[in-house]
Formats: C-alpha cells, structure tokens, sequence
C-alpha cells in the first residue's frame, strides 16, 4: 500500500469549482518523511480548498493547531498554537519538468495533464514547517511576565550586566556611531 494515499484527491471526476477537504494531522504523518524536524507533539488540523479550472488548480491551505517547539531563550519547551493560511497553483501541462526548471515561482506546480489524482502531502508537511515562526520565545503570561523559566531570565540579566561592567574603554568612542 502507498504511504500517505489519504492525501490523494482524484481530480479527475470532479466537476469545475470549489471543492473542500479536512485532514488531521498527528505525529505520525511525519514519519514518512527522511528530514528531521524542530517540533514535537503536533496536533494540526489542515483545511484545503481545491477550486478546480480547466488546465490548472487553486489550492487554498488553512492551517491551524499546536505543536511543541523549544524556547529560544530559555532553552524549555512550550506548546505553540499555529495558525496561517498558504495559496498554492497547480497546472496541468505535456511536460512538467520544463516549465518547473524554468519557473522560480514556489506557488506554482506542474503535473502531467495525464495523471489522475494529486498528493497533497507534500504541500501539507511544508506548509506545517512554513507555519512556525523561526523566532519560538514563549509568549507572556496573563500578568504580562515572560513565560520563560525565571532562573534562566534571571542567570540572562546577570550575564548581560556583568558583559556591562566588563566593556572594553577602547570600544567606548564607537558608541556614538551605534544610532546613525
């Protein structure tokens, strides 16, 4: 049995318009990719709507859930809530390995105007990865503190005051040029 066929959409016997699909996504459909990942614990629900034309496919991605990331600061992990939404065209063409090395634009794929059905998996692992910020910090408390562990912020603050106490006299007249 081929791995991710759940993500097949049989385009061929569906009439011109809009048409909608819902997929769960869990810790296991990322099995079946080789790229290791920076995220753990996803619990991400995937709404596409494929408004089919004559030659070509509008794809329109809503994504939205958790995922649990590291915090960049503090070092602790923390639960992440996704939400973005990714437009991706794809046209059906004789020869799509032309028109793909010919093209830069990421938002446009080409398949065979042969081919029957359109695996959507791919688009849904990138467009995952593409929904989590680069920066992952934990977000403020209802009091409006860090939610960052307050050991690490506190050990922080201190290595920041002493780099303070310890600059270097030859470095100070650069100062004035650190606004211009």
């Amino acid at each position: 049995m081929k791995p991710l066929r759940e993500f097949d959409i049989a385009f061929v016997g569906l009439n011109p318009g809009e048409h909608s699909f819902h997929y769960a996504i869990g810790e296991r459909f990322f099995d079946n990719f080789e790229e290791p990942r920076d995220f753990s614990n996803c619990e991400v629900s995937v709404n596409l709507t494929l408004d089919k034309k004559s030659n070509f496919f509008l794809l329109k991605f809503a994504i939205g859930g958790k995922v649990t990331v590291t915090c960049d600061r503090c070092g602790e992990p923390f639960e992440m809530q996704l939400w973005d939404d990714f437009n991706q065209i794809v046209k059906l063409v004789e020869n799509p390995e032309e028109l793909a090395s010919g093209e830069e634009d990421p938002d446009v794929s080409y398949i065979l105007k042969t081919e029957s059905h359109l695996n959507v998996a791919e688009f849904i692992y990138e467009f995952i990865h593409l929904s989590i910020p680069m920066q992952r910090i934990h977000p403020d408390n209802a009091d409006g503190k860090s939610g960052c562990n307050p050991k690490v912020i506190e050990m922080l603050e201190q290595m920041n005051q002493q780099a303070k106490e310890n600059d270097n006299p030859i470095w100070k007249g650069l100062d004035k040029f650190k606004d211009n």
